[in-house]
């Protein structure tokens, strides 16, 4: 009987005659197309939806009420150029909306869940998208259900259902009255088969889906707050406008120019686009983490990453590269290399390691790396777990759970069943009653048991993962007591050459590695020494040890261990919690059903993506695609340079939208003309809210180094570490500088007459208007540019222009040019300079204005230059006092 007609029959004896008729449909070509196992999305929006939306806020209402005043006033000029400019934004608004829901769309696609099949051409995986019904689905411990499926075969099948009904208590399953599983479930113990009966929005889960509406999209920590701060910024301006205003009137100024001025100015002092930058700038962000194998799987992670303090690490296939290979046996009283085994005096040996497991290497290698060194052992010697089978067929097991550390499985012989169980050397020879020796069965003495724990000492002290092999024969049941002790095996796991050098870059950043691992405190110290993350034993301690400790004891005890020895995933948790008591952020890796748990409880849960499970995938807010350790380290690298690229673009916008303020606030209380009209504040808010800000944003500085300085506080604000006086300061110098391009000329006029400078005398001559439009000009010209030269120096507050690497943020480049560009347009364009009631400027104009608007960046590098004339004197002085060179930090000292 081939494959096919056994997978028809199964599903009629199972799923009945309509079941049949879908496989028989799928085979001649007609049945349902692969690619739609999937729950339906929320309806996207069309684009004109999201124009609207970008439309429906209270800041843009406040600006179609100026318009409509504009328009009262037959002020047609300014009411275009104000609805121009909410178009716009508008137009801005979508085009980075779709953008970063395209980058998000990627993600996801990245981290949708596989199916293992089974059909004719054996066990292989798919995406689990592609099922369609009548697919024959493997499932085992890990894995998440990927369609609703009836069980046509199961060995201590149990499945996780709380995402259907709320209860975490695993369900047993079974092929009569327990035979269903269904999708997005998950497996925790045990295997078993299945036939797909439903997928989709046909699933019992895509029932549920149908009946919720869409849900809101998750904001990040940063994002809550830079709303709040958007609140009180609008709050301020409002209350600084109204203020303006009202001196206006005091002033007996024209009121209704100056009530569109007021409304104009409110509006541009609210950096309103910033929510959509940092949005923007998260979702770009995380797909250039992909590039570093990192998948974001939660935005909020992103953000936490920059202030992790503590990396909770698994060692096999993180710290190590997850290649084993048995490199030595005990067997017989006897070490010896594999290749030293003798295929009929070893035969329970070999044997027992192929039939007492999961894997297999027959065509695509499936299974724990453990399991599939073993057969690579054994196929040494020509022996397969499959042909093997077929003399020895498995008929019971007890799958392998962290809590027992072993598996046991139980094979129907010619004469009599066999069981062999795998696991710990310290379980198995303390439930072995006997030992095999010399081709006979002799009873385990202390002696023997003594002898044999001195030979697991040598293994794990060269750093070799050590498994034992026990047997009953003949075995009456599923029994792991009065065993026979076989031997045991020592494999290597080669460390991952970059993983040392991730543990030193841990270090200067201020975080610190621990390594946690379920072998022998032995093992696992020899290989933390080998990687500089342990350096004396006392700084390991066992699962037996921390299971005798208080949370208190933890606590304590944890500030100085960096090993944890022998434990299982359920000691991670208590681990996490510890951390988290001396006030330490704590990323934790896991790849396993049990250690769901231990991400969720940690602060970023980091999961393994190719030897990693369902469980533990969508437990964890990160996936490293690699499964390497020092991915950890680039992964936080990013998290802080997103932060930085974020927080910079916050204080770009608000110090130059502060400048803003000034210049109108002080020009009013001293009496004199409006510096800018309110079509120039909306133009100039138009150029730095789009382009400029979000080239801060995605910024890449290769040559600046994130780790070397201490992790930020998770609670840290945006203005720290000497942001606020960032934004303050340059707030004051833009607003400086475009008072002096404002008073230029009248203060000349002033002094080549040789008459006295007075608030009073400027404001005679501005009643000119022909002179008053030309020195708006000049001020609205150097307003614009010096937040452009302002976005350049913000790229990197500690390193002088002539060392940054200015190719790296090709968009800060075209943002500058389309800037400067469009501040050209408004001033030489005849039409424009008409409708923005500029004046035309000469060559020599252009010159004086650009070197004006440039004052941010000298300032910048005045303050680089001191800022590296303190940090040399530092050096020295902490030369002569420690007789050692430190570089000292701060970003915007």
């Amino acid at each position: 009987m081939n494959s096919k007609t056994l997978r028809r029959d199964i599903c009629v004896k199972v799923c009945g005659r309509e079941a049949m008729m879908q496989e028989k449909s799928k085979e001649q070509g007609n049945g349902q197309k692969r690619g739609y196992n999937l729950l339906d999305k929320e309806e996207q929006k069309s684009m004109l939806s999201c124009f609207v939306e970008q439309l429906c806020d209270p800041l843009i209402f406040i600006l179609f009420a100026a318009a409509a005043i504009s328009l009262l006033l037959r002020e047609y000029g300014d009411m275009c150029i104000i609805l121009a400019v909410v178009l716009l934004n508008a137009v801005v608004g979508v085009i980075q909306e779709g953008k970063a829901k395209r980058a998000l769309e990627a993600l996801e696609k990245m981290t949708s869940p596989h199916a293992l099949i089974h059909d004719e051409d054996g066990i292989r995986e798919i995406p689990a998208a592609d099922l369609i019904p009548g697919d024959i689905v493997c499932l085992e411990a890990g894995r998440q259900v990927p369609a609703d499926i009836r069980i046509i075969s199961a060995v201590n099948l149990k499945i996780e259902e709380s995402a259907l009904t709320g209860e975490s208590v695993p369900v047993s399953k079974n092929t009569t009255d327990q035979n269903e599983a269904y999708m997005t479930t998950n497996v925790t113990y045990g295997r078993g088969e299945g036939i797909v009966t439903a997928i989709g929005m046909d699933t019992k889960i895509g029932g549920i889906a149908k009946l919720l509406s869409g849900t809101k999209t998750e904001l990040t920590p940063l994002q809550k707050r830079l709303a709040d701060l958007g609140k009180i910024l609008g709050t301020v301006s409002v209350f600084l406008c109204i203020l303006l205003f009202v001196m206006a009137v005091l002033q007996r100024r024209n009121v209704a120019e100056m009530l569109i001025t007021a409304i104009s100015l409110a509006v541009a002092a609210v950096p309103e686009g910033l929510p959509a930058i940092v949005t923007m700038v998260l979702a770009l962000s995380v797909s250039r983490m992909v590039k570093v194998n990192t998948i974001v799987k939660r935005l909020p992670s992103v953000e936490t990453l920059g202030c992790v303090s503590v990396v909770c690490s698994d060692k096999t296939g993180t710290l190590t590269q997850n290649r084993m290979t048995v490199t030595k046996c005990y067997t017989d009283g006897k070490i010896c290399e594999p290749k030293r085994l003798n295929r009929r005096k070893d035969r329970y040996f070999l044997e027992g390691y192929a039939l007492c497991n999961d894997a297999s290497i027959r065509g695509e290698r499936i299974g724990d790396p453990t399991e599939l060194a073993l057969l690579d052992m054994a196929a040494g010697f020509e022996i397969q777990r499959e042909r093997l089978e077929e003399s020895f067929p498995r008929t019971q097991e007890i799958a392998f759970d962290s809590e027992r550390k072993m598996m046991t499985t139980l094979h129907r012989g010619e004469k009599e069943n066999v069981s062999y169980t795998k696991g710990s050397p310290d379980e198995i020879l303390e439930r072995s009653a006997f030992l095999l020796e010399g081709g006979g069965r002799i009873p385990m003495t202390p002696e023997k048991r003594r002898e044999i724990d001195q030979v697991i000492h040598a293994f794990t002290g060269e750093a070799l993962r050590v498994l034992a092999l026990g047997m009953r024969n003949p075995a009456s049941g599923l029994k792991e007591n009065g065993l026979t002790f076989i031997g045991f095996v020592g494999m290597a796991d080669p460390i991952r050459p970059e993983a040392e050098d991730a543990v030193q870059e841990f270090y200067r950043a201020g975080v610190k590695t621990v390594m946690i691992t379920g072998d022998r405190i032995d093992t696992a110290f020899a290989i933390a020494k080998e990687l500089h993350i342990a350096s004396e034993e006392n700084e390991c301690i066992s699962g037996e040890e921390l299971m005798e400790m208080t949370d208190e004891m933890l606590a304590e005890k944890i500030k100085k261990v960096r090993v944890f020895a022998h434990v299982s995933p359920e000691h991670k948790v208590r681990i996490v919690a510890a951390c988290k008591k001396n006030g330490e952020i704590t990323a934790m890796t896991g790849d396993g059903v049990n250690d769901a748990p231990s991400l969720k409880a940690a602060d970023v849960g980091i999961a393994m993506g190719k030897a990693g499970t369902d469980v533990a995938k969508n437990a964890a807010d990160i996936v490293l695609t690699d499964d390497n350790f020092a991915t950890i380290a680039k992964a936080i690298a990013q998290g802080r340079c997103i932060y930085e690229n974020i927080r910079k673009s916050v204080i770009f916008l608000l110090s130059s939208n502060f400048g803003e303020i000034i210049t109108m606030l002080v020009s009013v209380a001293c009496g004199f003309a409006a510096p800018l009209k309110s079509s120039h504040i909306l133009w100039i808010n138009l150029i730095t809210d789009s382009l400029p800000a979000l080239a801060l944003g995605v910024d890449e500085e290769e040559n600046k180094s994130y780790m070397d300085r201490p992790p930020r506080g998770k609670d840290e604000s945006l203005f720290a570490g000497g942001g606020l006086n960032c934004t303050c300061f340059y707030g004051a110098l833009i607003a400086l500088i475009s008072m002096v391009a404002f008073l230029q000329l009248p203060v000349g006029i002033l002094l080549r007459a040789g008459n006295q400078i007075t608030p009073a005398a400027i404001r005679t001559l501005l009643v000119d208007t022909e002179l008053l439009n030309r020195c708006q000009t000049y001020a609205f010209t150097v307003l614009g540019m010096s937040q452009l030269f302002h976005a350049i120096g913000m790229r990197d507050v500690e390193t002088s222009l002539f060392r940054m690497n200015h190719l790296e943020n090709r968009l800060m480049i075209a943002a500058f040019v389309i800037g400067m560009g469009l501040q050209l347009l408004v001033t030489e364009v005849p039409y424009f300079v008409v409708l923005f009631g500029t004046c035309r400027l000469t060559l020599l104009e252009w010159v004086k204005l650009l070197v004006l608007a440039s004052m941010p960046l000298f300032a910048h590098e005045l303050l680089v230059f001191g800022s590296c004339l303190g940090e040399k004197e530092n050096r020295e002085n902490r030369k002569e006092a420690t007789g050692q060179a430190v570089s000292s930090g701060g970003r915007w000292s």
